[in-house]
Protein backbone atom coordinates (compact mmCIF):
# COMPACT_ATOMS: atom_id res chain seq x y z
CA UNK A 1 0.00 0.00 0.00
CA UNK A 2 1.42 2.97 1.33
CA UNK A 3 5.03 1.79 1.13
CA UNK A 4 4.95 0.95 -2.17
CA UNK A 5 3.25 3.88 -2.96
CA UNK A 6 6.32 6.07 -1.42
CA UNK A 7 9.13 3.80 -3.33
CA UNK A 8 7.83 4.34 -6.32
CA UNK A 9 7.94 7.84 -6.08
CA UNK A 10 11.14 7.93 -4.70
CA UNK A 11 12.25 5.72 -7.83
CA UNK A 12 10.62 7.81 -10.03
CA UNK A 13 12.25 11.00 -8.07
CA UNK A 14 15.59 9.49 -8.61
CA UNK A 15 15.14 8.61 -12.01
CA UNK A 16 14.24 12.36 -12.56
CA UNK A 17 17.21 13.06 -11.12
CA UNK A 18 19.51 10.94 -12.59
CA UNK A 19 18.19 12.62 -16.12
CA UNK A 20 18.95 15.85 -15.01
CA UNK A 21 22.42 14.84 -13.88
CA UNK A 22 22.75 13.18 -17.44
CA UNK A 23 21.90 16.15 -19.22
CA UNK A 24 24.13 18.36 -16.43
CA UNK A 25 26.90 16.11 -18.04
CA UNK A 26 25.73 16.17 -21.30
CA UNK A 27 25.83 20.27 -21.39
CA UNK A 28 28.98 19.98 -19.56
CA UNK A 29 30.56 17.96 -21.84
CA UNK A 30 28.87 19.83 -24.75
CA UNK A 31 30.56 23.27 -23.25
CA UNK A 32 34.02 21.87 -22.75
CA UNK A 33 33.73 20.16 -26.84
CA UNK A 34 32.38 23.86 -27.65
CA UNK A 35 35.52 26.33 -25.84
CA UNK A 36 37.70 23.21 -27.35
CA UNK A 37 36.52 23.66 -30.56
CA UNK A 38 36.47 27.66 -30.36
CA UNK A 39 39.77 27.54 -28.87
CA UNK A 40 41.00 25.94 -32.05
CA UNK A 41 39.34 27.55 -34.25
CA UNK A 42 40.71 31.42 -32.62
CA UNK A 43 43.79 30.22 -33.25
CA UNK A 44 43.74 28.79 -37.02
CA UNK A 45 41.74 32.35 -37.70
CA UNK A 46 44.68 34.23 -35.68
CA UNK A 47 47.53 33.12 -37.70
CA UNK A 48 45.95 34.94 -40.22
CA UNK A 49 47.33 38.40 -41.16
CA UNK A 50 45.72 38.87 -45.03
CA UNK A 51 42.29 40.83 -44.13
CA UNK A 52 40.70 38.96 -47.53
CA UNK A 53 42.07 35.72 -46.35
CA UNK A 54 41.10 36.04 -42.80
CA UNK A 55 37.88 36.98 -43.73
CA UNK A 56 37.02 33.89 -45.33
CA UNK A 57 38.54 32.18 -43.25
CA UNK A 58 36.05 33.90 -40.10
CA UNK A 59 33.04 32.51 -42.49
CA UNK A 60 34.42 29.27 -43.22
CA UNK A 61 35.09 28.52 -39.16
CA UNK A 62 31.55 29.83 -38.55
CA UNK A 63 29.66 28.06 -40.65
CA UNK A 64 31.30 24.78 -39.54
CA UNK A 65 30.28 25.71 -36.15
CA UNK A 66 27.21 26.28 -36.03
CA UNK A 67 26.36 24.04 -39.11
CA UNK A 68 25.01 26.75 -41.23
CA UNK A 69 24.44 27.18 -45.10
CA UNK A 70 24.79 30.66 -45.51
CA UNK A 71 26.86 33.34 -43.98
CA UNK A 72 28.05 37.34 -44.50
CA UNK A 73 30.70 39.00 -42.58
CA UNK A 74 30.80 42.98 -42.91
CA UNK A 75 32.96 45.48 -41.82
CA UNK A 76 32.60 48.88 -40.54
CA UNK A 77 33.67 51.47 -43.25
CA UNK A 78 32.77 55.27 -43.45
CA UNK A 79 29.60 54.90 -40.60
CA UNK A 80 28.26 51.80 -42.21
CA UNK A 81 28.43 47.95 -42.32
CA UNK A 82 29.85 47.13 -45.66
CA UNK A 83 29.88 43.46 -46.88
CA UNK A 84 32.97 42.28 -46.67
CA UNK A 85 32.88 38.01 -47.77
CA UNK A 86 29.53 35.49 -48.22
CA UNK A 87 29.01 31.77 -47.68
CA UNK A 88 26.95 29.79 -49.66
CA UNK A 89 24.98 32.82 -51.40
CA UNK A 90 24.31 36.35 -51.77
CA UNK A 91 23.98 39.11 -49.22
CA UNK A 92 23.03 43.28 -48.91
CA UNK A 93 26.38 44.95 -50.14
CA UNK A 94 25.43 47.91 -47.65
CA UNK A 95 23.56 47.99 -44.23
CA UNK A 96 22.93 51.77 -41.74
CA UNK A 97 24.25 50.86 -38.50
CA UNK A 98 20.92 51.54 -36.88
CA UNK A 99 19.28 49.38 -39.59
CA UNK A 100 16.15 48.40 -37.93
CA UNK A 101 16.45 44.75 -39.39
CA UNK A 102 19.87 44.34 -37.21
CA UNK A 103 19.13 45.96 -34.52
CA UNK A 104 16.00 43.21 -34.43
CA UNK A 105 18.41 40.32 -34.95
CA UNK A 106 21.23 41.30 -32.52
CA UNK A 107 18.01 41.49 -30.10
CA UNK A 108 16.71 38.32 -30.87
CA UNK A 109 13.76 39.86 -31.88
CA UNK A 110 13.34 38.71 -35.64
CA UNK A 111 14.66 35.20 -37.13
CA UNK A 112 15.07 35.82 -40.88
CA UNK A 113 16.27 39.09 -41.00
CA UNK A 114 14.35 40.55 -43.28
CA UNK A 115 16.52 39.84 -46.59
CA UNK A 116 19.92 40.92 -45.55
CA UNK A 117 20.79 36.67 -46.84
CA UNK A 118 18.34 36.64 -49.58
CA UNK A 119 16.28 33.33 -49.63
CA UNK A 120 17.52 32.51 -45.88
CA UNK A 121 15.00 31.37 -43.85
CA UNK A 122 16.42 31.75 -40.45
CA UNK A 123 19.21 34.10 -39.35
CA UNK A 124 21.33 35.00 -35.99
CA UNK A 125 23.55 37.33 -36.14
CA UNK A 126 26.43 39.26 -33.40
CA UNK A 127 28.37 42.37 -33.25
CA UNK A 128 32.22 41.77 -34.06
CA UNK A 129 33.41 44.19 -31.52
CA UNK A 130 37.01 45.33 -30.24
CA UNK A 131 37.76 47.24 -26.61
CA UNK A 132 34.24 48.60 -27.03
CA UNK A 133 34.72 49.71 -30.61
CA UNK A 134 32.26 48.21 -33.56
CA UNK A 135 34.47 46.67 -36.38
CA UNK A 136 31.63 44.58 -37.93
CA UNK A 137 28.75 42.43 -37.92
CA UNK A 138 28.66 38.22 -38.43
CA UNK A 139 25.52 36.56 -39.75
CA UNK A 140 24.67 32.87 -40.09
CA UNK A 141 21.92 31.19 -41.73
CA UNK A 142 20.21 28.40 -41.96
CA UNK A 143 21.01 25.60 -40.07
CA UNK A 144 21.47 22.11 -41.11
CA UNK A 145 18.98 19.56 -39.87
CA UNK A 146 17.78 16.19 -40.87
CA UNK A 147 14.70 17.92 -42.30
CA UNK A 148 16.80 20.46 -44.40
CA UNK A 149 17.40 23.35 -42.96
CA UNK A 150 15.72 24.68 -39.31
CA UNK A 151 16.52 27.69 -36.63
CA UNK A 152 19.52 28.05 -34.56
CA UNK A 153 18.94 27.52 -30.49
CA UNK A 154 20.36 30.10 -27.71
CA UNK A 155 23.68 27.94 -27.76
CA UNK A 156 24.11 28.93 -31.07
CA UNK A 157 24.04 32.46 -30.05
CA UNK A 158 25.88 31.87 -27.81
CA UNK A 159 28.57 29.94 -29.95
CA UNK A 160 28.60 32.59 -32.62
CA UNK A 161 29.02 35.63 -30.24
CA UNK A 162 32.08 33.87 -28.58
CA UNK A 163 33.40 33.29 -32.07
CA UNK A 164 32.55 36.73 -33.04
CA UNK A 165 35.12 37.59 -29.67
CA UNK A 166 37.83 35.97 -31.16
CA UNK A 167 37.02 37.08 -34.81
CA UNK A 168 36.85 40.60 -33.70
CA UNK A 169 41.05 40.22 -32.28
CA UNK A 170 42.03 38.34 -35.89
CA UNK A 171 40.66 41.16 -37.58
CA UNK A 172 41.89 43.93 -35.66
CA UNK A 173 44.84 42.02 -35.75
CA UNK A 174 45.06 41.91 -39.25
CA UNK A 175 43.95 45.52 -39.32
CA UNK A 176 46.81 46.61 -37.67
CA UNK A 177 49.10 44.80 -39.76
CA UNK A 178 47.81 46.01 -43.23
CA UNK A 179 48.38 49.99 -41.56
CA UNK A 180 51.66 49.10 -40.90
CA UNK A 181 52.66 47.67 -44.39
CA UNK A 182 50.97 50.28 -46.12
CA UNK A 183 52.60 52.50 -43.94
CA UNK A 184 56.05 50.79 -45.18
CA UNK A 185 55.36 50.75 -48.35
CA UNK A 186 54.28 54.56 -48.53
CA UNK A 187 57.75 55.66 -47.07
CA UNK A 188 59.70 52.96 -49.29
CA UNK A 189 57.71 54.97 -52.17
CA UNK A 190 58.39 58.49 -50.77
CA UNK A 191 62.24 57.21 -50.09
CA UNK A 192 61.88 56.42 -53.73
CA UNK A 193 60.10 59.02 -55.64
CA UNK A 194 63.02 61.58 -53.47
CA UNK A 195 65.89 60.07 -54.80
CA UNK A 196 63.96 59.86 -58.20
CA UNK A 197 63.71 63.97 -57.94
CA UNK A 198 67.08 64.17 -56.32
CA UNK A 199 68.84 62.72 -59.15
CA UNK A 200 66.79 64.76 -61.78
CA UNK A 201 68.40 68.12 -60.01
CA UNK A 202 72.32 69.05 -61.41
CA UNK A 203 74.42 67.90 -60.08
CA UNK A 204 76.83 70.85 -61.50
CA UNK A 205 76.09 74.78 -61.72
CA UNK A 206 76.74 75.95 -65.54
CA UNK A 207 80.01 78.28 -65.64
CA UNK A 208 79.68 81.38 -67.85
CA UNK A 209 81.47 84.00 -67.94
CA UNK A 210 79.07 87.54 -67.10
CA UNK A 211 76.95 85.34 -64.98
CA UNK A 212 76.59 84.02 -61.29
CA UNK A 213 74.10 80.81 -61.10
CA UNK A 214 72.72 78.95 -58.26
CA UNK A 215 69.42 76.65 -57.55
CA UNK A 216 67.65 75.57 -54.46
CA UNK A 217 64.88 73.19 -54.11
CA UNK A 218 63.19 72.02 -51.05
CA UNK A 219 60.43 69.38 -51.27
CA UNK A 220 57.51 70.02 -47.98
CA UNK A 221 57.60 66.38 -47.57
CA UNK A 222 59.46 63.55 -48.72
CA UNK A 223 58.79 64.05 -52.08
CA UNK A 224 56.73 67.12 -54.58
CA UNK A 225 56.12 67.80 -57.89
CA UNK A 226 59.05 71.24 -57.90
CA UNK A 227 61.68 70.52 -60.50
CA UNK A 228 64.38 73.00 -61.81
CA UNK A 229 67.45 72.84 -64.31
CA UNK A 230 69.90 74.91 -65.78
CA UNK A 231 71.74 74.04 -69.11
CA UNK A 232 74.77 75.73 -70.80
CA UNK A 233 73.33 76.29 -74.13
CA UNK A 234 75.21 77.22 -77.79
CA UNK A 235 76.67 81.05 -78.19
CA UNK A 236 77.73 81.34 -74.26
CA UNK A 237 73.66 80.90 -73.18
CA UNK A 238 71.84 79.66 -70.50
CA UNK A 239 68.49 77.82 -70.01
CA UNK A 240 67.07 77.69 -66.90
CA UNK A 241 63.51 76.38 -66.02
CA UNK A 242 61.31 75.71 -62.97
CA UNK A 243 58.37 73.68 -63.62
CA UNK A 244 55.52 72.85 -60.49
CA UNK A 245 53.66 69.62 -61.16
CA UNK A 246 50.27 69.21 -59.45
CA UNK A 247 50.38 66.44 -56.83
CA UNK A 248 52.48 64.89 -54.62
CA UNK A 249 54.72 61.63 -54.26
CA UNK A 250 55.50 59.24 -56.90
CA UNK A 251 52.96 60.36 -59.39
CA UNK A 252 54.41 63.40 -59.59
CA UNK A 253 58.48 62.52 -59.00
CA UNK A 254 57.57 60.30 -62.23
CA UNK A 255 55.78 62.81 -64.49
CA UNK A 256 58.94 65.53 -63.50
CA UNK A 257 61.41 62.14 -64.72
CA UNK A 258 59.21 62.53 -68.08
CA UNK A 259 59.19 65.95 -68.47
CA UNK A 260 63.09 66.59 -67.71
CA UNK A 261 63.98 63.79 -70.29
CA UNK A 262 61.61 64.99 -72.99
CA UNK A 263 62.92 68.58 -72.39
CA UNK A 264 66.39 67.61 -73.09
CA UNK A 265 66.18 66.28 -76.07
CA UNK A 266 64.20 68.63 -77.19
CA UNK A 267 66.85 71.39 -76.63
CA UNK A 268 69.41 69.15 -77.15
CA UNK A 269 71.93 72.40 -75.86
CA UNK A 270 70.46 74.63 -78.86
CA UNK A 271 67.26 76.51 -77.91
CA UNK A 272 64.62 76.52 -75.80
CA UNK A 273 61.84 78.11 -77.32
CA UNK A 274 58.14 78.45 -77.97
CA UNK A 275 58.08 75.38 -80.53
CA UNK A 276 59.51 73.58 -77.65
CA UNK A 277 57.29 74.06 -75.02
CA UNK A 278 54.68 73.64 -77.16
CA UNK A 279 56.10 69.87 -78.13
CA UNK A 280 56.61 69.80 -74.29
CA UNK A 281 52.61 70.42 -73.31
CA UNK A 282 51.98 68.12 -75.86
CA UNK A 283 54.11 65.44 -74.52
CA UNK A 284 52.76 66.18 -70.88
CA UNK A 285 49.11 66.01 -72.08
CA UNK A 286 49.54 62.30 -74.02
CA UNK A 287 51.74 60.96 -71.02
CA UNK A 288 49.79 61.83 -67.83
CA UNK A 289 46.18 61.02 -66.52
CA UNK A 290 43.56 63.84 -66.29
CA UNK A 291 43.80 66.25 -64.11
CA UNK A 292 47.65 66.73 -64.15
CA UNK A 293 49.56 69.25 -65.75
CA UNK A 294 52.48 71.20 -64.96
CA UNK A 295 53.51 74.80 -64.85
CA UNK A 296 56.54 75.85 -66.38
CA UNK A 297 58.52 78.97 -67.01
CA UNK A 298 61.72 79.16 -69.11
CA UNK A 299 63.72 81.39 -69.79
CA UNK A 300 67.12 81.81 -72.10
CA UNK A 301 69.93 84.35 -70.92
CA UNK A 302 72.68 85.47 -73.14
CA UNK A 303 75.64 85.71 -70.88
CA UNK A 304 77.19 88.36 -72.81
CA UNK A 305 74.75 91.17 -73.61
CA UNK A 306 72.18 90.29 -70.57
CA UNK A 307 69.13 89.48 -73.12
CA UNK A 308 66.81 87.21 -72.21
CA UNK A 309 64.01 85.76 -73.52
CA UNK A 310 61.24 83.42 -71.90
CA UNK A 311 58.75 81.97 -71.76
CA UNK A 312 55.75 81.24 -68.73
CA UNK A 313 53.42 78.36 -69.13
CA UNK A 314 51.06 79.17 -66.02
CA UNK A 315 53.73 79.47 -63.67
CA UNK A 316 54.23 82.14 -60.90
CA UNK A 317 55.64 85.58 -62.63
CA UNK A 318 59.63 85.60 -62.52
CA UNK A 319 61.02 89.05 -60.76
CA UNK A 320 63.69 90.76 -62.13
CA UNK A 321 65.25 93.07 -60.12
CA UNK A 322 67.61 96.13 -60.94
CA UNK A 323 70.74 97.37 -59.66
CA UNK A 324 68.73 100.35 -58.57
CA UNK A 325 65.77 98.74 -57.13
CA UNK A 326 63.48 98.51 -59.86
CA UNK A 327 60.93 95.03 -60.18
CA UNK A 328 59.57 94.00 -63.24
CA UNK A 329 57.79 91.12 -63.61
CA UNK A 330 58.08 87.88 -66.23
CA UNK A 331 54.03 87.08 -66.85
CA UNK A 332 52.17 84.23 -68.32
CA UNK A 333 52.35 83.53 -71.79
CA UNK A 334 50.77 80.68 -71.78
CA UNK A 335 48.34 78.00 -70.26
CA UNK A 336 49.93 75.45 -67.99
CA UNK A 337 51.12 71.69 -69.82
CA UNK A 338 49.21 69.45 -70.39
CA UNK A 339 45.76 71.25 -69.78
CA UNK A 340 45.26 70.69 -73.58
CA UNK A 341 46.50 69.74 -76.86
CA UNK A 342 48.40 72.20 -79.26
CA UNK A 343 49.16 74.98 -76.91
CA UNK A 344 50.51 77.99 -78.21
CA UNK A 345 52.96 80.14 -75.84
CA UNK A 346 53.75 83.80 -76.31
CA UNK A 347 57.47 84.70 -75.65
CA UNK A 348 58.76 88.09 -73.89
CA UNK A 349 62.33 89.27 -73.21
CA UNK A 350 64.11 91.82 -71.05
CA UNK A 351 67.72 93.06 -70.87
CA UNK A 352 69.70 92.62 -67.70
CA UNK A 353 72.67 95.07 -66.92
CA UNK A 354 75.29 94.61 -64.76
CA UNK A 355 74.20 93.84 -60.84
CA UNK A 356 70.71 92.83 -61.89
CA UNK A 357 69.35 89.32 -60.50
CA UNK A 358 66.81 87.19 -61.89
CA UNK A 359 64.84 84.98 -59.72
CA UNK A 360 62.59 82.05 -60.98
CA UNK A 361 60.47 80.37 -57.62
CA UNK A 362 57.97 78.14 -57.35
CA UNK A 363 54.83 79.06 -55.50
CA UNK A 364 55.76 76.99 -52.45
CA UNK A 365 57.82 80.46 -51.47
CA UNK A 366 55.41 82.91 -51.80
CA UNK A 367 52.61 80.78 -50.15
CA UNK A 368 54.59 79.32 -47.14
CA UNK A 369 51.74 79.83 -45.10
CA UNK A 370 51.82 81.32 -40.77
CA UNK A 371 50.25 79.79 -38.52
CA UNK A 372 47.43 82.91 -38.42
CA UNK A 373 47.23 80.91 -41.94
CA UNK A 374 48.74 83.95 -43.79
CA UNK A 375 50.81 84.03 -46.63
CA UNK A 376 54.76 85.51 -46.88
CA UNK A 377 53.35 86.32 -50.29
CA UNK A 378 55.29 87.94 -53.72
CA UNK A 379 55.77 91.64 -51.48
CA UNK A 380 57.74 89.93 -48.99
CA UNK A 381 59.97 87.83 -51.35
CA UNK A 382 60.80 91.51 -53.58
CA UNK A 383 61.65 93.18 -50.44
CA UNK A 384 63.87 90.51 -49.24
CA UNK A 385 65.51 90.57 -52.38
CA UNK A 386 65.84 94.36 -52.67
CA UNK A 387 67.33 94.00 -49.15
CA UNK A 388 69.62 91.56 -50.06
CA UNK A 389 70.57 91.88 -53.76
CA UNK A 390 74.43 92.22 -53.16
CA UNK A 391 74.92 89.21 -50.88
CA UNK A 392 76.84 86.05 -52.44
CA UNK A 393 74.09 83.90 -54.09
CA UNK A 394 74.36 81.11 -51.35
CA UNK A 395 73.42 83.70 -48.71
CA UNK A 396 70.86 84.84 -50.61
CA UNK A 397 69.24 81.81 -50.89
CA UNK A 398 70.07 81.27 -47.07
CA UNK A 399 68.11 84.62 -46.64
CA UNK A 400 65.36 83.38 -48.00
CA UNK A 401 64.90 80.22 -46.49
CA UNK A 402 65.47 81.50 -43.03
CA UNK A 403 63.08 84.33 -43.77
CA UNK A 404 60.20 81.90 -44.90
CA UNK A 405 60.81 79.25 -41.87
CA UNK A 406 61.15 82.16 -39.56
CA UNK A 407 57.23 83.12 -41.02
CA UNK A 408 56.03 79.78 -40.56
CA UNK A 409 56.90 79.37 -37.12
CA UNK A 410 57.43 75.55 -37.27
CA UNK A 411 53.97 75.36 -39.88
CA UNK A 412 54.38 72.52 -41.82
CA UNK A 413 54.49 73.29 -45.56
CA UNK A 414 51.91 71.95 -47.75
CA UNK A 415 54.30 72.59 -50.98
CA UNK A 416 57.80 72.53 -52.17
CA UNK A 417 59.83 75.66 -52.24
CA UNK A 418 62.60 76.17 -55.55
CA UNK A 419 64.56 78.84 -56.34
CA UNK A 420 66.78 80.03 -59.41
CA UNK A 421 68.92 82.86 -58.91
CA UNK A 422 70.77 84.38 -61.68
CA UNK A 423 73.03 87.92 -61.79
CA UNK A 424 74.65 89.37 -64.34
CA UNK A 425 78.29 90.89 -63.74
Amino acid sequence: GTTGVLALAAALRAASLEERLKQQRFEAAYRGVELEALYDVGLAIASTLNLEQLSEEVLLRAGSLLDARRGALYLVAKGRYRLEHTLGGDAVERVALDDPRVEGLLAGRSAGGDGLLPGARYLIGSPVEAAGRRLGLLLVGDKESRHGVGPFGSSDRRTLALFANQAAIALENAHLHRQAVEKERLEREAELAAEIQRRLLPERLPRLAGLEVLGWSRPARHVGGDFYDLMPLAGDRLAAVVADVAGKGMPAALLVSSLSSAMRLLVEGKALGPEVVSRLNDHVYGSSGPNKFITLLAAEIEAGSGEVRYLNAGHNPALHLTAAGEVRELASGGLPLGLFPAGSYRPGSIKMATGDLLCIYSDGITECASPEDEEFGPGRLVELLRSSARLPLPDLVAAVDEATARFARGMPQADDQTLILIRKT
